[in-house]
C-alpha cells in the first residue's frame, strides 16, 4: 500500500509540475506561478501573522528537519506545495500575510492551519476559504499595479492553483458537542462543503485561472485523534466509521463536481489525486 500511495503522490507532483513548467522564460507572459489554498497541509505560515488565532505551528519541534527552525508549517520539514515549487524551479512560495511579501509573479500561499471551506469552521480563528479568495483578489489588484493589466492576466491564466481543504469541516461536525449532523444529513453537509469549494473555484476561474490541482481527502476516520475518540466513546478500537463515511462522500462529491466544472467552465483543467 505504501508503494501505491507513493506512486500516486509522485503522479500528482509531476502533473502539477508539468502544468507549471513552460518552454521559454522570456518575461512574465511565459512565467507559470503557483497559487496555494487550503489548511494545515498547505499553510506555509500565514497563521503566524493572523492576529486572531492561537492555532499556529511556530514552535519546536516543527521545522526541525529541513528549515532547522519553526516556519509556521505544521510539519517538521516541507509541505507538498514546497516540493511542487522545487520541482518546477520556483522558489518556495511564502505566506501571503508575511510582512514584506509583495512578489507575486511566482505565486502566493493563502492557506491557513485549521481552515475549512465553511466560514463557521473554527470561525474567527483561521483564514477560511472564502477569505483566502478575497486575499487572492487583493493580490490580483497588486499584481496589476506591478505588471499592468495585460501581463497580470497572463500570469493568472498560466498559473496552477492547488487546494487541500475540507478536513476541518468534518472534524467540526464530529466534535463531541457538535449538533451539525443533527441539523443536516451527511449528504447535505458534504454538499455545503463542496458548494463553498465550487464557489471559490469559479471565482478564480472568473479571474483567469484555468489549471487546478486538488488533494483528495485522506481517510479521516483512521487518524489517531479520531481513533482515540472512538475508543473513548465506544470502548472499541479501529477507525471511526462516521468519519470514514464522510471522507468517502466528500471525495465522491468532489470528483463529480470537478467533472461537471470541466464541462461548464471554459479551459478548466484539473488533477485530483490522493494527498
Amino acid at each position: 500500500m505504501a508503494t501505491s500511495s507513493s506512486n500516486i503522490n509522485l503522479c500528482f507532483l509531476m502533473l502539477c509540475v508539468s502544468l507549471l513548467i513552460t518552454t521559454t522564460c522570456h518575461g512574465y507572459s511565459d512565467h507559470a506561478a503557483l497559487f496555494i489554498f487550503g489548511d494545515s497541509l498547505y499553510d506555509a505560515g500565514n497563521n503566524n501573522y493572523f492576529n486572531n488565532t492561537i492555532i499556529r505551528a511556530n514552535f519546536t519541534p516543527y521545522g526541525e528537519t529541513f528549515f532547522k527552525y519553526p516556519t509556521g508549517r505544521a510539519s517538521d520539514g516541507r509541505l507538498i506545495p514546497d516540493f511542487i515549487a522545487e520541482y518546477a524551479n520556483l522558489p518556495l512560495i511564502p505566506p501571503y500575510l508575511q510582512p514584506g511579501n509583495n512578489r507575486f509573479i511566482d505565486g502566493a500561499n493563502f492557506a491557513s492551519i485549521g481552515a475549512g471551506a465553511l466560514v463557521e469552521t473554527n470561525g474567527g480563528l483561521v483564514i477560511d476559504l472564502q477569505t483566502q479568495l478575497s486575499y487572492f483578489m487583493n493580490m490580483e489588484k497588486q499584481l496589476k499595479q506591478q505588471l499592468g493589466d495585460t501581463e497580470a492576466k497572463k500570469v493568472l491564466s498560466k498559473a496552477v492553483y492547488i487546494f487541500s481543504i475540507g478536513g476541518n469541516d468534518y472534524f467540526a461536525a464530529l466534535a463531541p458537542n457538535s449538533t451539525i449532523l443533527q441539523l443536516h444529513s451527511r449528504k447535505e453537509y458534504v454538499g455545503m462543503v463542496i458548494g463553498n469549494i465550487t464557489t471559490v473555484i469559479k471565482g478564480i476561474h472568473k479571474r483567469g485561472g484555468r489549471k487546478f490541482g486538488f488533494s483528495k481527502m485522506i481517510n479521516l476516520g483512521c487518524l489517531p485523534s479520531l481513533r482515540a475518540v472512538k475508543m473513548a466513546n465506544t470502548g472499541r478500537s479501529g477507525c471511526m466509521d462516521e468519519a470514514t463515511l464522510l471522507t468517502k462522500l466528500h471525495n465522491r462529491a468532489l470528483s463529480k463536481t470537478l467533472k461537471e466544472l470541466e464541462r461548464q467552465l471554459e479551459g478548466f483543467k484539473y488533477s485530483n489525486f490522493d494527498a
